[in-house]
């Protein structure tokens, strides 16, 4: 039978922790039926938990750990275990000793203090993900957004230049004349409005490289998928800081996609679909509500930078390790326990990998196959950007002296 890496064991231990707390908490939702079926009463105790304005009822054994009842409340309030500080009866409670050894019982009440920064997909889960404000003028009503008039020399040179700017226009809607330009249009930018809808038309902008919608009203059914899935030549696609909860299938169509900005929404998760997206190179999904990312993501071989932080994830795909012209990987305030255990060993040009607020610790990193090399390409690239910031630093230095 193969033997398993460190790295591999290590993981497998911390999952099977963290399910063995999510296990006892389901067992404390259950407790009244099973009680009630003849079973010791006093087999579970229920204890809760105060933490941002409520209080979260847990049953666990009077035997579970500290740490266990930690590894149980990450799910329930996106705190990671080692941010927790659990007080009772003013006392700090440590990992190792179990509910009873800490004189727990029945009913008591424990408050938990979050560390700042230690929150997986940057605050509490019970917390909508929020969408940047839309700068406008605040003495403005929102709902009497006035629509900027569009005069007829400027339709002639949306078609001369190919770019049409109307980014901070308070417009609510996508105006006609924008529908005029047709295959002429290679940039569309509509960011910081309130658009509520694009509509079929866009498929008649067939020429289309950039199309960036940040900043908007939009909805999962505001945007006509199978029109934008059209546009074959569309390298970027930029939809943050609106409310987008899933993205469709049809996101698979744009096959000359490079780069998808998605941050900012409240995405739960990423389309199968994302691994038809061959060319991508830049993918920004951070601040959502993403709990697991398809495996089929190992496909898009082309992809550079990944930036997934601010999210629920727990666990990448082992087809992470397919991604071997990826340079820089963000994971930051996420509940992770490991990596792939390919990573460092097939990714030969990662350099980047930010694993700050994480559960991952340097010590499990130095347990993967590739690690010492990774660790090389990362101070190489930071002894370079130092060294950088020092010449552009004396040459600066150098010119105010001579002055």
């Amino acid at each position: 039978m193969r033997k398993q890496s460190p790295a591999m064991e290590a993981r497998k231990s911390m999952l099977e922790e963290r399910n063995s707390g999510r296990k006892a908490w389901r067992r404390g939702k259950m407790g009244d039926a099973s009680t009630g079926a003849g079973s010791n009463p006093q087999s579970t105790i229920d204890i809760f938990v105060k933490f941002g304005g409520s209080s979260i009822p847990i049953s666990l054994s009077p035997d579970t750990t500290v740490k266990v009842l930690k590894t149980t409340l990450q799910p329930l309030t996106d705190v990671l275990p080692r941010g927790q500080r659990l007080i009772y009866k003013g006392k700090l409670l440590v990992d190792p000793m179990t509910l009873k050894e800490s004189e727990i019982g029945n009913g008591a009440k424990i408050m938990l203090i979050a560390s700042k920064g230690l929150h997986q997909g940057d605050g509490p889960i019970l917390k909508d993900a929020q969408t940047k404000p839309i700068s406008r003028d605040a003495r403005k009503p929102a709902d009497k957004l006035e629509v900027v008039p569009i005069d007829k020399n400027r339709l002639e040179r949306w078609k001369v230049t190919g770019v049409i700017g109307l980014a901070g226009c308070d417009l609510k809607a996508i105006p006609d004349e924008v529908w005029a330009c047709g295959s002429s249009a290679r940039v569309l930018d509509m960011s910081n409005n309130s658009i509520q809808h694009v509509p079929a038309q866009i498929s008649n902008l067939s020429s289309m490289q950039k199309l960036l919608l940040n900043a908007n009203a939009l909805l999962d059914k505001s945007i006509h998928w199978e029109g934008l899935a059209s546009l074959k030549f569309l390298t970027v696609l930029s939809v943050c800081q609106n409310s987008l909860i899933t993205l469709p299938c049809e996101l698979g169509a744009l096959d000359s996609l490079r780069q998808l900005h998605i941050s900012n929404n409240k995405l739960t998760s990423l389309p199968i679909e994302i691994g038809l997206l061959s060319q991508l190179e830049v993918l920004k999904a951070n601040n959502n509500r993403i709990t697991t990312i398809p495996s089929s993501m190992g496909n898009c071989t082309s992809l550079i930078e990944v930036d997934l932080s601010s999210n629920l994830l727990s666990v990448l795909p082992e087809e992470f390790g397919n991604l071997r012209n990826l340079k820089a990987l963000y994971l930051s305030n996420n509940g992770l326990l490991s990596l792939p255990s390919s990573l460092f060993k097939t990714c030969l040009e990662l350099s980047t990998l930010d694993l700050h607020n994480t559960e991952i610790t340097s010590d499990i990193l130095r347990q993967f196959e590739g690690w010492e090399d990774f660790d090389k390409r990362r101070r190489s690239k930071h002894q370079k950007q130092l060294d950088f910031r020092v010449v552009v630093s004396g040459e600066f230095d150098e010119g105010a002296d001579k002055n």
